[in-house]
């Protein structure tokens, strides 16, 4: 390992996960192979690491390779974040033969030289790297070698791997719940939500598990979901933080080799919106304001050791990866949450967050902040959906499987709110402000009412990147 690249450690041991299961062995099963994911490095050669050891990348060896299990590559990665990540290593387990057999995993026949570094000519390069390519034998396939000599790798020390099969993932568990800074769908519905059917004025009582609501099918515009008509109206916006739960989906990830928990919160009314244009912050009456807010941030759990690997975070219609280094870890393993004033997106860290053109610096605001008011998932939670367990497993509640609207559609009238803005500006300013202001999102103009997590484009397959 390079001097003073230390490989990154949660802040707190994991747990003992119980046996049987094969969850956090550091081994997996893939078809005709079992493979062990490598932690631990030997430094090779770096780039431009002389010159600024943050600018630079660096190659790593894998080592403490367990007996039988053959390396199947190298690993590299930038030297500006902590040394995190790993190689997978590599064993044959089949056992049964026919006689089309091919073994998974072979020697290379022969390496060739990709590239080579020039340190003759150039300071920045630390000794010399030299990249090879292993050649395969028919059928067989090849990952690449990095070595600091002139030499070809040795063929015994590198397989080649041939087929790898999917795997389905018996156990998840984790520890790395966060705290969240909502209301449960039942204490919403409790609260008085009513089912409105398009063509029909009056709203339907909905019952307290969702049973009446339309199941299945798709968004076709024909019911939705709108807040009560009498007192209940101020509470159910408001919402419950003592009632409020999570909603988690678990599902295999990356072929099996993570676990992906993605939690679900449901917040029943989205406040107005605060425009942000250069060094103005101007407070909207209603823009941004509609009902109903399905938000969701998915924690990363590593199928070989059982530690959280990362954390996705959905801001509106997009949304960030966060590698575990750059968490804040506010209670063990646990890492903080922060969901924007109004908004509702989620965010890593406090601070003032801009949907739109933050290098012009304009957009609508995102404010995030550190609060008493908080959620602690790692109690208040309900799984809802793990569909790799088989049928029966876990018993979907009602209200997940409408796929309608979870709020009316409203259209904001923000042109004559944005234009009663622009007409109190200097008359030297006003034709840049209308410029800026074009910028802005779509979302100001006008919303749809939000459908649930089962209509949402990374319920099925991996989180989106």
């Amino acid at each position: 390992m390079q001097p003073g690249s230390d490989y990154f450690s949660l802040p707190h041991p994991i747990p003992q996960w119980p046996q049987g299961s094969g969850f956090a062995t550091s081994r997996i099963k893939l078809g005709e192979l079992e493979v062990c994911q490598i932690t631990k490095f030997e430094f090779i050669w770096g780039c431009n690491l002389s010159m600024d050891d943050k600018h630079g990348v660096s190659f790593y060896k894998p080592i403490s390779i367990p007996d039988g299990f053959f390396c199947l590559g190298h690993y590299c990665q930038s030297n500006e974040k902590p040394l995190r990540g790993f190689v997978l290593v590599a064993r044959e387990v089949s056992t049964q033969h026919n006689s089309d057999y091919k073994p998974a995993l072979l020697n290379p026949v022969d390496y060739s030289l990709v590239w080579i570094s020039d340190d003759s000519s150039d300071e920045n390069f630390d000794t010399c790297g030299y990249f090879w390519l292993p050649q395969p034998p028919e059928g067989y396939k090849a990952l690449g070698v990095v070595t600091n000599k002139s030499e070809k790798p040795n063929l015994e020390e590198y397989h080649l791997e041939f087929i790898i099969r999917g795997l389905s993932i018996e156990e998840c568990m984790g520890e790395a719940f966060p705290w969240v800074l909502f209301i449960a769908v039942t204490t919403g519905i409790r609260n008085g939500a009513l089912l409105y059917k398009k063509g029909n004025s009056v709203g339907e009582a909905i019952d307290v598990e969702g049973s009446n609501l339309p199941s299945g099918g798709t968004n076709d515009g024909t019911y939705w979901i709108d807040l009560p008509c009498d007192s209940g109206r101020e509470n159910f916006k408001r919402g419950n933080l003592e009632s409020a739960k999570l909603y988690v989906h678990v599902k295999p990830a990356l072929g099996g080799t993570f676990t992906d928990i993605v939690m679900w919160v449901f917040c029943p009314f989205n406040g107005p919106g605060t425009l942000k244009v250069g060094m103005m912050n101007i407070a909207l009456s209603k823009v941004g304001q509609h009902v109903g807010d399905w938000e969701h941030f998915t924690l990363r759990i590593s199928n070989f050791t059982g530690e959280l690997w990362s954390v996705y975070f959905s801001q509106h219609s997009g949304g960030e990866w966060v590698e575990v280094y750059d968490l804040e870890f506010i209670e063990g393993n646990k890492a903080a949450v922060y969901s924007s004033r109004n908004g509702h997106a989620s965010f890593p860290h406090p601070g003032n967050y801009i949907q739109g053109s933050s290098k012009l610096g304009i957009g609508v605001r995102n404010d995030a902040d550190r609060s008493d008011f908080y959620v602690d998932s790692s109690r208040q939670y309900e799984i809802i959906a793990a569909e790799y367990l088989g049928d029966g497993v876990i018993i979907e509640p009602c209200w997940l499987q409408y796929m309608r609207e979870w709020g009316p559609t409203i259209v904001y009238d923000s042109r004559t709110e944005l234009d009663r803005i622009i007409r109190v500006l200097p008359p030297m300013v006003r034709y840049s402000m209308e410029n800026m202001l074009n910028k802005l999102p779509l979302e100001l103009y006008g919303e749809e009412g939000p459908t649930g997590p089962k209509e949402k484009n990374n319920w099925i397959g991996d989180e989106r990147w």
